[in-house]
């Protein structure tokens, strides 16, 4: 799966838990990660979050770092 592609995801899952608290936010969407993403997904999440320049939002990279 292309980079761009998990990004947006990421991204994207993060943004419906947006209006949760915070705290919740971060651990609903690291939760989703977890149960639905497949191991070679999160993996290449985790190298994605590693870069400085990520494109991931607030709630999705801390959430992509929790998942990892």
């Amino acid at each position: 799966m292309d980079t761009q592609d998990l990004v947006r995801m990421v991204n994207q899952i993060a943004g419906f838990f947006q209006s949760y608290p915070h705290d919740e936010a971060v651990k609903e969407t690291a939760d989703h990660i977890k149960k639905f993403w497949e191991p070679r997904m999160r993996a290449a999440l985790k190298e994605i979050v590693a870069k400085p320049d990520s494109g991931l939002a607030g709630i999705a990279l801390e959430a992509a770092r929790a998942a990892s």
